[in-house]
């Protein structure tokens, strides 16, 4: 696989690697990723808690995501950069609401903040890449558009 091509790209590979590596950490360990989000652990799940499922779930779908977000790297796809810069944020205000809502306990403010930070450090990243790659880009005369 290539190394990221832009400063985008790198705040994109950084998620995409942490998101498998968590996902894959929840489907073999739930109870390690339980613990860092700051759930309760019961000795014994009542009948109809499908705690194990939602977290199943959750971490297959972590998982994926990282490897979207790997292949949008390899492929240096801007458009992907940007539109996980807007629903980053739209998570991060989700997530923050629910820990203000006493749905989530208060460390699960921690998975909001990281999407909040990793939205604005690509939305950063993307503009440095746009202003850098203006800098470099030869200015074209009216007289080259003839040749």
């Amino acid at each position: 696989m290539r190394l990221p091509r832009s400063v985008a790209g790198w705040t994109i590979a950084v998620f995409g690697v942490l998101a498998l590596v968590m996902g894959a950490v929840g489907l073999l360990w739930p109870e390690a990723m339980l613990g860092m989000l700051g759930f309760e652990i019961p000795a014994t799940r009542a009948p109809g808690d499908y705690t194990g499922v939602f977290v199943t779930a959750s971490s297959m779908a972590s998982f994926n995501m990282g490897v979207y977000y790997l292949l949008a790297t390899a492929t240096e796809w801007r458009a992907f950069y940007r539109f996980t810069v807007v629903f980053r944020l739209v998570t991060f205000t989700v997530f923050t609401l629910a820990v203000l809502a006493d749905v989530a306990p208060g460390r699960f403010f921690g998975v909001a903040a990281w999407e909040g930070v990793g939205a604005l450090a690509t939305a950063a990243g993307l503009r440095w890449d746009s202003r850098r790659s203006a800098e470099t880009s030869p200015e074209r005369s009216p007289a080259d558009a003839v040749h």
